[in-house]
């Protein structure tokens, strides 16, 4: 006799993927609560809408319109008018993500989507450590109360919409387990439900963001290194080398075009050094300062105290556990300081998070290779202590999951009141209404702006953007915010704009020209390649544009629109029907050159430190003709290559004097052209404070390319 339907309702309710859904409601619904996003407004809206929430929500708009795709150069089409932006140097990680929200986007739109990326974050870290306490011992209720803590972490959750792609942290819990299988387990061979935990974590963190793959990498090593000692088989290591190795074909698979499509020669997007080490490095007090808008005032009173005392703060307050977590890494430390008297080995996760102290504290092994090797890309190890949150809370449910065995009402009722305690800790106060309405008022806004612009320049119209700003990350001007400009390109479809080229490279150099044009060269200039508006972000003038605007409705420009807040005023031009595409004047400087020059015996020098490089973009589909000026010299003499696109064009002389090169025409293949000046002598050191380690001085450089008529009319 079949069971009713009640009865295998119930029993589905009872297993772990009922469990599991139940979970994901769950979390659903507290960052429903806290965001207050009870309606169909509120979830049309970005949670955040300033910074670097614009730069996420582009790359999730690109994903949509199709421009962001693995194994293949990123060009984002509607962006660095004329040719796309090309940020294959900058990749976007969690590229399978993308492309789901991207989908999304279609479906749902673009707020929509972003929200749902941040619940999805939520309940995808929540499910992660539930399916790995189970495995590691946790009873049913430890597991779910450690579920619920972890995936609000401050580490994680307070992150919001700026910092999406360190959200999702669902492959932690499973690399850590993954490592717990590695270093001890007895099951552990090639086929085994283990080893599909292992490869499948190492899968998921090879195509997610590198800095979690960083961390658990390391830990993947010591786990190796424990179970080598222990001489317990080789399938284990077999099975954690293996691990590796995916992890690392996977990060290479998914970005790709870093290196398939990387210009040689050019300066680094990202400027990384030793001081942003210091400062992005885990401060181990900052795991116990709660954060200033805590919503328990005694705890706000500390985080304000650190705001106010502190001088070397990074991602202050991210790194805090809660207090749930606190108590649990003060366990963890008394019970291995313990198991040390006794003369016993510390516990693996007493390991774990020791390592993890050891390299990414304040002067611990990531400052050592910051300042000895220069290697300084994953600065921020602060990042480090989601890992430690989420070790602690393994190590809660597992070692109360023992003592509370045998007294299941009291374990259930302490997990219910520990998952309470520790969300309300976590989970920082909701905004004020006020601020999320103006949130949203700004949002409906831009989208009001943008339909009116592309009413105004019509299908796949090109738009110019003041103030002229390069990506990604620089200091926009007076009162705007980077990655600002990014604001009309999330509300419209074929409008295509300026914004968006790579900074330091050839394909902006013509648009950083026209920082000193006259407003009628800028206009007649923008005319002729097709431009047929400028955009103005007000916020970032000193006079809001006034003076701009009215220059441009005296040359005859008057028609133009304005948004709703008075930020953003586009202007229309008339483009004519012949567009060419603009050249740039000058070279862009590269590798090797100091970042300013210095006056010199009355004259303005760019000094290199080594062999140097400069590039020029060509941006026709055909070669085309330039003659180029140098004035060059050196600090003592040495002997200097001229080499274009690696091809050797003249070898000369240098000495204290400066040397004018004769005219060289060159030909110019399409796209990125690189010149570099190779001296092979080691650079002279003078006693001067600026450019110190002197090579090659740069006097004076020009090019100045000629276009055949017919290459014109053919383009």
């Amino acid at each position: 006799m079949p069971k009713p339907h009640f009865l295998r309702f119930g029993r589905f309710l009872a297993s772990e993927l009922g469990i599991g859904l139940g979970l994901a409601a769950l979390v659903a619904l507290i960052w429903t609560w806290h965001h207050d996003a009870w309606s169909a407004d509120a979830w049309r809206s970005p949670m955040d809408y300033h910074g670097d929430s614009h730069e996420v929500l582009a790359r999730i708009k690109a994903a949509a319109e199709g421009d962001t795709w693995p194994l293949r150069e990123q060009v984002i089409s509607r962006l660095g008018a004329p040719w796309g932006a090309h940020w294959s140097e900058y990749p976007t990680t969690d590229k399978i993500l993308l492309l789901i929200l991207g989908g999304m986007t279609h479906l749902a739109g673009l707020g929509t989507a972003s929200n749902l990326a941040l619940v999805l974050a939520a309940v995808t870290s929540a499910w992660a450590f539930f399916f790995a306490a189970r495995r590691l011992g946790a009873a049913l209720e430890w597991a779910l109360a450690g579920a619920l803590l972890f995936a609000f972490s401050c580490s994680i959750f307070q992150r919001g919409l700026p910092h999406l792609f360190l959200l999702y942290t669902w492959t932690l819990p499973l690399g850590l387990l993954a490592c717990a299988y590695v270093a001890r387990s007895a099951r552990l061979t090639w086929r085994s439900p283990e080893a599909k935990v292992c490869l499948a974590a190492a899968l998921g963190l090879g195509v997610s963001n590198p800095y979690h793959l960083f961390f658990w990498g390391q830990l993947l090593a010591w786990a190796m290194v424990f179970r080598s000692l222990r001489r317990s088989g080789s399938a284990p290591l077999g099975v954690g080398l293996v691990s590796g190795l995916i992890a690392v074909v996977a990060l290479f698979v998914s970005h790709s075009e870093a290196w398939l499509f990387a210009q040689d020669g050019a300066l680094p997007l990202l400027v990384r050094n030793y001081g942003g080490t210091e400062m992005y490095a885990l401060k181990p007090i900052e795991l116990f300062v709660p954060p200033s808008e805590h919503r328990w005032d005694w705890l706000r009173f500390f985080g304000e105290r650190y705001s106010r005392w502190s001088k070397w703060r990074g991602e202050a307050y991210l790194p805090y556990l809660g207090l749930v977590g606190i108590v649990a890494l003060a366990w963890l430390i008394t019970e291995s300081v313990g198991r040390v008297i006794r003369g016993r080995a510390p516990s693996g996760w007493a390991l774990q998070t020791g390592w993890l102290f050891v390299y990414s504290t304040v002067g611990g092994i990531t400052s050592l290779l910051a300042l000895y090797t220069g290697f300084n890309l994953f600065r921020a190890t602060n990042r480090a202590s989601v890992f430690v949150a989420c070790i602690a809370l393994f190590f809660l449910a597992i070692r109360l999951t023992r003592l509370l065995r045998a007294r299941r009402v009291i374990s259930w009722s302490a997990a219910a009141l520990l998952a309470i305690v520790g969300l309300l800790d976590q989970i920082p106060q909701s905004l004020e209404p006020a601020v999320r309405d103006q949130v949203r008022a700004r949002v409906a806004a831009d989208a009001r702006f943008g339909v009116e612009l592309e009413r105004m320049v019509g299908e796949n119209g090109m738009v110019f953007q003041l103030p002229i700003l390069g990506f990604p990350e620089v200091v926009p001007p007076h009162r705007m915010a980077d990655y600002e400009h990014f604001r009309p390109y999330l509300h419209t479809s074929t409008v295509r704009f300026s914004y968006g080229a790579p900074k330091s490279r050839a394909r902006l150099r013509w648009q950083r020209e026209l920082e000193s044009a006259s407003t009628s060269e800028l206009a007649k200039r923008l005319e002729a390649a097709g431009f047929a508006a400028l955009y103005l972000n007000r916020r970032g003038f000193d006079d809001g544009g006034d003076r701009l605007i009215t220059e441009l409705s005296n040359l005859g420009y008057t028609t133009r629109i304005e948004g709703d807040l008075r930020e953003q005023v586009a202007v229309r031009l008339r483009p004519t029907t012949t567009p060419a595409p603009p050249l740039g004047r000058s070279f862009t400087f590269g590798i090797g050159w100091y970042p300013q020059p210095i006056e010199q015996r009355g004259t303005s020098v760019r000094w290199s430190h080594s062999s140097a490089h400069l590039s020029y973009f060509n941006p026709y589909p055909d070669q085309i003709q330039a003659r180029i000026h140098l004035r060059l010299s050196a600090p003592s003499e040495r002997r200097v290559r001229l080499v274009l696109n690696r091809r050797t064009l003249t070898e000369l002389l240098l000495s204290s004097e400066p040397t004018q090169l004769p005219p060289i025409t060159v030909t110019l293949r399409p796209g990125v052209n690189q010149f570099s000046l190779v001296t092979r002598e080691a650079p002279v050191k003078v006693d001067e404070p600026a450019a110190r380690f002197r090579a090659i001085g740069l006097h004076e450089a020009s090019i100045v390319p000629v276009i055949e008529p017919s290459l014109v009319e053919r383009r």
